[in-house]
């Protein structure tokens, strides 16, 4: 991949694994935006939208989605998700499902991928951006027991519950990938590069992750 050209790099990892962390972190030593799962629900919140929608927005206004993100910058993406009274969510479709979700944040991410360099993670992304090209896909995962470690330090959880969570959200994203792309997320054919983060911190799994992308 030529950094020096305009790129896409997706991140997938199982919860636990400091992913978003790692994403956020090579995003910033990179200099270019990070996509992750609030600015991709914030956005597609704002619309209240299908894909269908975003067609028609998209037949308005060429530069639909920059406008659409100069729109929320003064806004933090996070009150945008959770502040049920925000003025950026009003008349929003409670009622949309899982796959106008998915319809419309396949739109979402890949303006994003088009617009500009970016770090996206999660999301399907090594499949909804299998044709873009200088694409690079990475897999974090780590063992049961860190994962379990991690999710109790983080959330403030007792290992029982932080266990739960971790089976249930292994379980859901699994089947939602499955559903919607006809893959496995462990199949590692999916992946440029996989790494096992169980005895590395964030900062030395970007710098891997660096070192891998000088490398190609």
């Amino acid at each position: 991949m030529d950094i020096n050209q305009q790129f896409v790099i997706t991140i997938s990892r199982e919860i636990g694994s400091g992913g978003r962390t790692v994403g956020r972190k090579l995003a910033e030593k990179l200099g270019v935006r990070f996509c992750d799962k609030e600015l991709i629900s914030a956005l597609r919140e704002k619309f209240s939208i299908t894909a269908s929608e975003i067609e028609k927005i998209k037949g308005e206004k060429k530069s639909w989605l920059s406008d659409l993100m100069r729109s929320m910058a003064p806004v933090p993406e996070l009150m945008l998700v959770n502040d049920p009274n925000s003025a950026y969510l009003t008349n929003i479709r409670l009622s949309i499902t899982t796959d106008e979700i998915f319809e419309a944040e396949t739109e979402i991410l890949k303006e994003l991928a088009s617009e500009s360099s970016c770090v996206i993670a999660g999301r399907s992304g090594f499949f909804v951006l299998k044709d873009f090209p200088n694409k690079v896909d990475i897999m974090l995962t780590a063992s049961r027991e860190k994962r379990i470690a991690r999710v109790c330090a983080k959330q403030n959880l007792t290992p029982e519950k932080a266990a739960m969570i971790i089976d249930d959200v292994d379980k859901s994203r699994e089947n939602y990938v499955k559903r919607y792309t006809g893959k496995s997320r462990y199949d590692l054919r999916n992946y440029n590069l996989v790494l096992n983060v169980d005895d590395l911190d964030e900062d030395e799994v970007v710098d891997i992750i660096l070192a891998y992308l000088k490398a190609l």
